[in-house]
């Protein structure tokens, strides 16, 4: 199985020193749509004249913008917030969980003095205000429905050469093991010109990878305009001077011939293919209310790989989801086996206070749905190789992350790598002649995999001419 890194994580070293000398520090949870909030937030600091330091030490009232998607992410939320508390910190507690939990937060959390919602985050100057004149706020819309654009300040936390773009907040469907819908609210999307406007922005700042985001973005445009427009996205995309443009969360329900067209032949759109899947047997897709996608996974596979030769392949899929039975466990075995995916996430079912599927008869003991994603692992894990092996003597286009200072090694990726989520691309050396910065993209020649990563090194021009050559003459 390809790398399926947690989508969380702790952006550190972000306090905000405010006029009456209150420090303040930024902890982000979940995932990269909370990022850009987070990043929203700390632009609006910036733009209301608070200082951005690096000494997070001194912070004495930390904003935590929580994930509260599963269990485990909630658990994550709460370890962070108890531990902040134990060290003598004030919180405010954004994001998910304060949407999810309200008041319950103020109450069980003294040291909580505000709790900003989804839907709430362009509030946090006026919160922190307040906060500062002594007032607990309850800052948590009932119904989500702001999405920020390119007039809301952000300031980007990572410094990378990676940028995501919201084009659309919220959900209209209603699977039954997700709680999503009531944190984020119905989907809402953007303007193309708003996207554009961001992107070229974002452009400007050095970014070399934008990746579009939302939790279903092949439906982008169905609330705004009336039918989606994911295409014409892409195609408008196409005149932003970024070289990568990447797509996540491509439901099967609108991947039509005029988006797969679109991937095909926009430059800078990757042929990566993010397709939450969730489960291959009718009988579970039915439980999961996803009853639509029971004929349509391997039909739509293979358009796919007819239409887009190219693509690369990533999925999800969620294992001991009430009711699974034996016989449905093996029919998504033989479906992993059969498809061969580039990248495989697998995830075992968590029941969710408020969905459907938490109150279904038949829940799967944990054990028995760990043994069955133990499988799957194991199932995938040979796939991933092969896929990887077949990178080997290839010349592939590979964007600098960072660079090691201890061995010197220089890591990046490849287009068929998703941030966070997939491998990397380890170089052993330079470009010759050419100083190494974090942000480039330049060819390097695949000596070596395993399941997870790419090894290989840099080369030059004339080196790809006598790459290519020595390639064809095999």
């Amino acid at each position: 199985m390809t790398k399926n890194k947690m989508n969380t994580g702790q952006v550190k070293g972000i306090p905000v020193q405010l006029e009456e000398k209150l420090s303040v520090a930024f902890v982000h949870l979940g995932c990269e749509k909370n990022r850009v909030d987070t990043e929203h937030m700390v632009g609006l600091l910036d733009q209301a004249g608070y200082c951005v330091s690096t000494n997070e030490s001194d912070a004495s009232l930390v904003v935590v913008n929580t994930c509260s998607f599963i269990q485990e992410a909630r658990e994550e939320s709460v370890r962070n917030l108890v531990n902040l508390a134990d060290q003598g910190k004030e919180i405010i507690i954004a994001g998910c969980l304060a949407q999810h939990f309200k008041e319950e937060l103020l109450e069980a959390l003294p040291e909580a003095k505000a709790i900003v919602g989804t839907g709430d985050y362009q509030h946090i100057v006026e919160v922190l205000k307040k906060v500062e004149k002594g007032e607990r706020v309850n800052q948590v819309s009932d119904i989500p429905i702001f999405v920020g654009d390119e007039n809301l300040p952000r300031h980007r936390l990572t410094g990378n050469p990676v940028a995501y773009l919201k084009v659309a907040e919220g959900c209209d469907y209603r699977c039954a093991f997700c709680i999503i819908p009531n944190l984020r609210g119905k989907q809402r999307s953007r303007p193309i010109e708003s996207i554009i406007a961001e992107a070229n922005l974002l452009a400007k700042q050095g970014v070399k990878e934008l990746v579009l985001i939302s939790q279903i973005t092949t439906n982008y445009g169905l609330d705004l305009y009336g039918r989606t427009r994911l295409a014409d996205l892409l195609f408008a995309l196409g005149e932003v001077n970024i070289p990568w443009i990447r797509v996540h969360y491509a439901y099967p329900t609108g991947l039509t011939s005029e988006v797969l067209k679109a991937f095909r032949d926009v430059p800078n759109v990757l042929p990566y293919l993010d397709l939450p899947l969730q489960h291959s047997h009718p009988d579970v897709l039915r439980a999961m209310n996803r009853p639509w996608q029971a004929g349509v996974n391997e039909s739509l596979l293979d358009r796919i790989r007819e239409e887009l030769p190219d693509a690369v392949l990533r999925t999800t899929l969620i294992v001991g989801f009430p009711g699974e039975t034996n016989e449905h466990f093996e029919h998504l075995a033989s479906f992993v086996e059969k498809q061969r995916f580039d990248h495989l996430g697998i995830f075992t079912y968590s029941p969710e206070e408020g969905t459907v599927a938490a109150s279904l008869p038949d829940q799967i003991p944990t054990v028995v749905a760990d043994a069955r994603k133990d499988q799957l692992i194991a199932l995938q894990q040979p796939i991933s190789a092969e896929k990887n092996r077949k990178c080997v003597g290839k010349i592939v286009d590979v964007l600098v992350e960072k660079q090691d200072a201890e061995s010197g090694l220089i890591i990046g990726r490849c287009s068929r790598f998703a941030p966070e989520v997939d491998g990397e691309v380890i170089l052993k050396q330079p470009i010759e002649g050419r100083k190494v910065e974090v942000g480039i993209i330049a060819p390097a020649l695949i000596t070596s995999s395993d399941l997870y990563d790419l090894t290989g090194h840099f080369i030059g021009i004339q080196d790809i001419i006598s790459a290519e050559a020595t390639l064809a003459d095999l």
